[in-house]
């Protein structure tokens, strides 16, 4: 076989990212509708990502948020969304590049991506990491599991979810 040179898979992943773009803006645009939701895993080393220190000690290689009822000034630019939602009560800002998502799902519909991930050693902020176990998601539904692991998640930590349950099949 000869050598990939116009590399699909890196096209692929960039339609499918557009994919989240799109569905963001959207949402951005209109909220969103019945019973749509969104699940966003994403690298909180990655360059340009930007969350609260305190989130980004507590969750140092990977974090969920879930964009449903309390999240506020959703914007999406052409690489990155930004969004403001509650933790323990408190408002907070974050700043999420495209490239640093590595999953993206909508439960109400059973539809979701999972990304090859595209950050690289040279892409994380600091001193470079090896890379590790996934650590346990945060779910920041509301206010009052923001920040919270729940009991399955204390019991298996670096446990990694598969997204299968949400594609259509």
């Amino acid at each position: 076989m000869g050598k990939d040179i116009l590399k699909y898979d890196e096209m692929v992943e960039t339609a499918l990212r557009g994919v989240v773009r799109e569905a963001l803006s959207r949402a951005a645009q209109h909220g969103l509708p019945g019973n749509h939701h969104f699940y966003v895993t994403f690298k909180t080393q990655a360059i340009g990502v930007e969350v609260p220190d305190y989130l980004r000690e507590k969750y140092p290689d990977d974090m969920t948020v879930v964009i449903e009822h309390q999240f506020w000034d959703l914007t999406v630019g052409e690489d990155t969304f930004s969004v403001t939602l509650s933790f323990k009560n408190r408002p907070e800002r974050l700043t999420i590049p495209l490239a640093a998502i590595t999953a993206f799902a909508d439960p109400s519909v059973k539809w979701g991506l999972q990304f090859q991930e595209s950050v690289k050693p040279s892409d994380i902020a600091g001193k470079p990491k090896l890379p590790a176990a996934k650590s346990p998601a945060l779910a920041a539904k509301d206010d009052s599991a923001a920040g919270k692991p729940s009991a399955s998640e204390e019991k298996k930590p670096g446990e990694v979810v598969a997204l299968d349950a949400f594609r259509k099949k």
